[in-house]
Formats: structure tokens, C-alpha cells, sequence
């Protein structure tokens, strides 16, 4: 695996609603009466920008029908805690899958991460991990197929052999001089944006340049509720409010204390209400009830001051410089509304009543921000990567964001997560079926000479014996020329594999021993000198900050400061002795 960043896992580590699946065991222990062939109608519909008559196409199938065993497999393989199932925008049942505490972007990514790396560690050659390695080049044979890709590492090129599979997100931070955003969507250029700067759509730039063809590029999904931090109004880069608190019954009020949309109605729908009716700022409101069935969202984003506990509805008013008359109005309006079971915006799920005064709330200011890419590489149901033309591109897939067509004109809340999870194991399973293809269908004279480059692999035919045997070995052998037909650039020394160790105490620092007093700590708050500290430790993470995978913003909220609690409501104990280790200074 090539990751161009420090850690593997892109944004996916920072989803926050939670994993689609229709028809789970979870589903039906909470006698939730849901189906795939209802989630396929509701993500056809939000595909077509709502029309309800709406043809289900090749890929939402796959997507959808896949979701109950998707979300089975982490649960069954990785042992996940995916026992809260929410509802969100244009979705007809609740089928949103997370676990009572962190964010399931975080908690699915890390679990496949740490197995990624047991494999990788064990030396049994099925699985290298290469990180702060950038692919710049598929390779291709006469016949156009692909058969591997170079990269640079450490100022250096290489080159890999085998199937490939693409799996590099979106263009949603892509500012370059060649930019695919400026290009389709150059209305989107003023929003902020929650996406990391990796997000360039590399993997799109390459695989066009050998003739894959594009879906969709110009459906870029603007979400209606990135959270505004107070002081810092103005910001690029904002978290994102999980829509999970809009499917526990949060409200969106406007400057004047009113709503004006359908909560749960599909992203694209708000987010256009919400410039249509201009009357910034809008804020998120969450009543006790909503606030203690999604608590551990609540004390996240509380601790990072992206949004502020209330003792009572007056206080709330107050804050936005409304008069409390305003806002019981509005909540008694809203109560009233639901008894009646729809309102004029087309309401249709109520959670969480009643909203009363004498309640307590958690309140975020929020606002559109450009968010998702709907739009990639154009891809077949089997995973694979389209031609122009339309014809299937040998020995490519792709996973994840960067596949085009699967979401439409909006993708719903929720299956982010599952396509990466759903169509990463078709192009797996397909691309392994491809490799296996390739050697057996080799000349014989090479038959007993093949070893596999895409998990180490090794295929030994003897047709004497009809026999075949296949196990895993060496990683250090040469390119079968079954796969690599044609020439292609000479393959340099491969770089020393960069696979994360297994699991183990990290050697000690020289100066981890170190007592460093809070006030030390304290004089180092800045984007140019950021200590923190995290269960006892003091980090020097200075030179950290841009390699950390939730963004340098996440870290300098709490420069100078002591960030356990946060921290661990997100990372294991030892992430920081495995990912970090040269950032640990000393202790408290």
C-alpha cells in the first residue's frame, strides 16, 4: 500500500455520523423495519435531486445490497461496537450505524488500520505499507492494461508491479494550477472546506492520463453544517457537525430565532434553504434529550469550543440577541408541528420532544462548507475503472470517493464510509481474482518461475502432475513479465518497507524522562512553538502538525494546553508511541 501522507486513512478517520447498513442484525434486535431495496429507492431518489420516481442504477445496488454485510464484516471481523443506528437526511428508516463513543469514521478506519499493520509486521509478504511515498504514474502495457505504478519517495522514483487499486479521495482541497475543483466548480472556490489537503484528486489525474474517463466531476456536495468556531469566523478549513444531531432531533434556526427547512431533509436541499433565505448565522439546537442521546458528539465539540452547553432556553436567546419570546414561540410552533406529523417544509420525523424552555441545550453556530466529492473515475459495478470509451481498463479499480456515479446528484449521509468499505472489497476481491488470472494464464515455459508482486503471492503450476500450489513468499522478486508485457521503466531498488510495527512498547526517548512544569507548557501556544499535553506526556509536536491526519487546527486548539480528554475520546493509549514517538519531550 502507497499512502503520500505520514498515516494512511484520509478523511475517513474524521467521518462522524456513522456507516450505512440496511437489514442488519442491529436493525432488526431494534425492530427497525428497514431493507436494502428501501435504501436503494431513498439513495435513487437523493441521486435524482429528489424525484421520487427515480430508476435504481448498477452501482447504488451494489452499494446498498452490500451495506448489511459491510457493516456485519466490521462488526464480526474487527469486533466494532456499531449498536446506535440514527437517522439522517432523505434516509426512510434509521440505518446509520456507530458505537456509543467516538466517531465511527475514527473507530472503523482504526481497527483496519491496526490489521493492516499485524500483516504487514509479520513478514509473511502479504502486505507493505509505504508512507510519505507519492504515486505520480500508472504504468501500462502495449495493450493499455495496467501493470503497476511508479512513485517518489525521499526524493527518489520507484516502481511497483501488479493490479492497482485507486483509493485517493476527492477534490475538494485541490487549489493547484491544475485543479479539478477550479475546473468544474469555481462557485465553490469562497467556501470553506472540511477536507484535508491531500485531498487533490491525484488519483483521477493519473488514471485520465492513460485514457480512464470521468463521472459526475461537477456534483460536488456543499454540506450545511460545518462548525464555526467563534474565533475564527473566517477559517478555510472547518469540522464538521455530524448530521447524526440533526437525526436526534436537532433544529436549524436562523438570526432571528426561526426555522426555515426540513431538518432531515437530503444535504444539498439545506444547504441550498440556507442561501436561499439568507440570514446568517444559523445555528444547531439541541435539546437535553437530543443532547444526552448523542452526549459523547456534544462533549467533543464542546471541548474544542465549536459549540456551547446552555442552562435554559433564556440563555440561549440571549446568545443569538433574541428575546426569549422569540424562541418559545418558535419551540412551541415546532411541538405544535409535530403533533400535526409535517409542516410546510415537509417534515416528516419528529425525535426528542418537546422542546421547552426550562430545558438545557447545546447550541453551534454552523454554515455550508464544501464537503464531498460525488464525481470521480468513471466505474463499473465490478469496481473496475472505465476507459472514455466506456470499456473496462485491465488491472485497475478504484474504492472510495475517488469512484464517479455512485452517489449521483447528492450523496446521503452516511454512505461515505460504506462505499470505501463495500467497493474496497469488490476491487479487492477482483483485483486478487485478476492477479491469479494473470499467472495462471501465463506461457508454460515461465509457469514455475512466478512470483507475485500484490500480496506475495507465489503460483506454481505443474502440468505434468496437474497440480497447482499457492502460498505467500518473497516479496524481493522481479516482475512476472506475464503482467508486465511490455517494457516499462526498469523497476529502481524498492524502498525499504515502511510497514508500522507490530504492536509494542516505543523505544524510549532520550529526553521523554524529562519534568516539564504546565506554566513551561503554557508559553508554547503557537503554530510555530505547539506543545501539549496528553496523559502526562509533554509533546513537542511543532513539526508534527502537518502530518497529523485531522488537521494541524484540530492540534493548536489546545496549544499550551492539556488535550487528554479530548485525545482520548478519539485515540487509543498508544497512538502516540506507535505513530509519534519522536514528539514525546517529557512529562508533566
Amino acid at each position: 500500500m502507497i499512502d503520500k501522507n505520514p498515516f494512511f486513512g484520509g478523511n475517513s478517520t474524521k467521518a462522524t455520523s456513522g456507516i450505512n447498513g440496511a437489514l442488519t442484525r442491529t436493525q432488526v434486535e431494534l425492530g427497525i423495519p428497514d431493507s436494502a431495496q428501501q435504501f436503494l429507492k431513498d439513495t435513487a431518489i437523493s441521486a435524482a435531486g429528489g424525484k421520487p420516481d427515480a430508476e435504481p442504477y448498477d452501482l447504488a445496488k451494489v452499494l446498498c445490497f452490500g451495506s448489511g454485510p459491510a457493516v456485519e464484516w466490521l462488526q464480526d471481523k474487527f469486533n466494532l461496537d456499531l449498536s446506535k443506528v440514527a437517522r439522517l437526511g432523505g434516509h426512510s428508516h434509521p440505518r446509520t450505524h456507530r458505537g456509543k463513543e467516538r466517531f465511527p469514521g475514527m473507530t472503523i478506519t482504526y481497527a483496519l488500520m491496526e490489521k493492516m499493520e499485524q500483516i504487514a509486521a509479520s513478514g509473511d509478504g502479504r502486505a507493505r505499507v509505504m508512507t510519505k511515498a507519492r504515486a505520480t504514474k500508472l504504468l501500462t502495457d502495449n495493450q493499455g492494461a495496467v501493470i503497476g505504478v511508479e512513485f517518489e519517495k525521499d526524493g527518489q522514483t520507484f516502481t511497483e508491479y501488479g493490479p492497482v487499486i485507486i483509493a485517493t479521495g476527492g477534490y475538494a482541497a485541490d487549489f493547484s494550477d491544475d485543479s479539478i475543483l477550479k475546473q468544474v466548480r469555481p462557485d465553490l472556490l469562497h467556501l470553506p472546506t472540511t477536507n484535508g489537503e491531500h485531498c487533490t484528486g491525484d488519483g483521477i489525474k493519473m488514471a485520465v492520463k492513460i485514457g480512464a474517463g470521468t463521472k459526475d466531476l461537477e456534483r460536488v456536495q456543499v454540506h450545511p453544517t460545518g462548525l464555526v468556531h467563534p474565533d475564527e469566523p473566517n477559517a478555510r478549513v472547518l469540522f464538521l457537525a455530524a448530521e447524526a444531531l440533526r437525526g436526534v432531533g436537532g433544529l436549524l434556526l436562523d438570526n432571528e430565532g426561526n426555522r426555515f427547512c426540513n431538518e432531515l431533509g437530503r444535504r444539498d436541499y439545506v444547504s441550498g434553504e440556507m442561501f436561499k433565505h439568507n440570514k446568517f448565522p444559523y445555528r444547531l439546537v439541541l435539546n437535553g434529550k437530543a443532547s444526552t442521546e448523542i452526549e459523547w458528539h456534544c462533549k467533543h465539540y464542546c471541548g474544542r469550543g465549536l459549540m456551547k452547553r446552555f442552562e435554559s432556553g433564556d440563555q440561549v436567546a440571549a446568545e443569538m440577541g433574541i428575546s426569549a419570546a422569540k424562541l418559545k414561540q418558535t419551540f412551541d410552533g415546532y411541538n405544535e408541528i409535530a403533533k400535526k406529523g409535517t409542516d410546510q417544509f415537509g417534515t416528516k420525523f419528529f425525535h426528542n420532544l418537546p422542546f421547552t424552555m426550562n430545558d438545557f441545550f447545546n447550541v453551534a453556530i454552523v454554515t455550508p462548507v464544501v464537503h464531498y466529492c460525488m464525481g470521480g473515475l468513471a466505474t463499473s459495478a465490478e469496481s473496475e475503472v472505465l476507459s472514455s470509451s466506456g470499456s473496462p481498463i485491465p488491472g485497475l479499480w478504484c474504492a472510495g470517493e475517488v469512484c464517479g456515479g455512485v452517489h449521483g446528484q447528492n450523496r446521503l449521509g452516511g454512505s461515505s464510509l460504506l462505499d470505501c468499505v463495500v467497493f474496497g472489497r469488490v476491487s479487492g476481491d477482483n483485483a486478487a481474482k485478476y492477479l491469479l488470472q494473470q499467472k495462471l494464464s501465463a506461457p508454460n515455459d515461465r509457469l514455475n518461475q512466478l512470483m507475485g508482486h500484490l500480496g506475495g503471492i507465489n503460483v506454481v503450476i505443474n502440468p505434468s502432475q496437474n497440480s497447482v500450489t499457492i502460498s505467500w513468499g518473497d516479496q524481493s522478486a522481479s516482475a512476472p513479465q506475464a503482467i508486465q508485457a511490455a517494457p516499462a521503466p526498469t523497476p529502481a531498488p524498492a524502498p525499504q518497507a515502511q510497514a508500522a510495527p507490530a504492536p509494542q512498547a516505543a523505544k524510549p526517548q532520550a529526553s521523554a524522562d524529562r519534568v516539564i512544569s504546565r506554566e513551561e507548557v503554557a508559553k508554547h501556544n503557537k503554530e510555530g512553538d505547539c506543545w501539549v499535553i496528553v496523559n502526562g506526556q509533554v509533546l513537542d509536536v511543532t513539526h508534527f502538525l502537518k502530518d497529523h491526519p485531522g488537521g494541524k487546527k484540530s492540534i493548536l486548539l489546545f496549544a499550551g494546553k492539556d488535550a487528554s480528554e479530548e485525545f482520548n475520546m478519539l485515540h487509543k493509549p498508544d497512538v502516540v508511541s506507535k505513530y509519534a514517538p519522536q514528539c514525546i519531550i517529557g512529562k508533566i
